[in-house]
């Protein structure tokens, strides 16, 4: 459970000496306590990542201003926040309920610090799924004549709500590019992972036919370039001959359901940071 006051600072920079102690020093500066604290510097790309949780600041404005001098002097980007806050959330979904109900699970027994405002769906099948945990639900029937406007209401909602994260449970549709390039870094996307990779609507038929050892789930952040964003989470099932068909699809749709949470999860508590077509997973 997140303390009281406590804050969590991210940050990211060029690397250069002393960082640690510059940023460190400036909650210090405040009267910050630090209760964690989580840095990496990417050989590839030189940048610099650091995740700080401090207790007992002065104050919050206190702390964004220290922070903020400190960072205009490195050129970093910065954020703070209160530990735990829920993440405002939207999901969009399609007919596969075991995603959405996971997610839905987890925040109603607070195990997942989101705050679901809305679930958008192209089929209405999961309506009573949504009302059941008391979330708002409205669907639209998606093709290629009502994409757009579609679209269109899903950036609505982003904006009205104030959303801070899209979620795609199992949404099965591809998203737009420009719609891709307004959600940039603040959209997660499940993917079943199979080696041959199997497309199309059955994919567990197609692993059975074939006989997989392996079966996994990736979950990512979303960009123009179909399921090849920075991996956030991934996941790993061993199956094998005996598995029927709707035994590999539940092993796999418990996988990604699990696979799914986690990455929300490590969003929500801004343990997650894009280096590139990376990410960095402070843990």
């Amino acid at each position: 459970m997140a303390k009281p006051h406590e804050l969590v600072v991210t940050w990211t920079s060029p690397d250069q000496p002393g960082l640690v102690h510059a940023v460190t020093g400036a909650c210090a500066q405040v009267g910050g306590n630090l209760t964690e604290c989580q840095q990496f510097t990417s050989a590839d790309t030189g940048n610099f990542f650091i995740r700080l949780q401090v207790e007992s600041v002065s104050s919050r404005a206190a702390l964004e201003s220290a922070v903020t001098k400190l960072a205009q002097r490195h050129h970093a980007t910065f954020h703070i926040d209160e530990l735990g806050r829920p993440v405002r959330t939207l999901i969009l979904a399609s007919k596969a309920p075991h995603c959405l109900s996971h997610l839905l699970f987890n925040r109603d027994t607070g195990r997942l610090p989101i705050d679901v405002v809305q679930v958008m769906a192209n089929h209405p099948d999961l309506a009573d799924l949504a009302q059941f945990h008391k979330v708002p639900f409205r669907w639209q029937k998606v093709d290629k004549e009502s994409k757009e406007a579609f679209e269109q209401d899903v950036l609505s909602t982003v904006d009205a709500l104030d959303v801070e994260l899209v979620v795609l449970a199992r949404y099965m549709q591809i998203l737009s590019p420009e719609l891709c390039e307004q959600l940039s870094g603040r959209c997660i996307n499940i993917h079943h992972s199979f080696l041959p990779g199997f497309k199309g609507a059955n994919p567990y038929r197609q692993a059975h036919s074939r006989g997989v050892k392996l079966i996994g789930a990736t979950a990512h952040f979303v960009t123009v370039d179909l399921d090849e964003g920075p991996i956030i989470e991934q996941r790993v099932q061993r199956v094998d001959h005996s598995q029927t068909v709707a035994g590999l699809t539940a092993v796999g749709q418990d996988t990604e359901s699990a696979t799914l949470n986690e990455a929300v999860r490590l969003f929500a508590e801004h343990r997650t940071f894009l280096d590139g077509m990376r990410t960095v997973i402070l843990r």
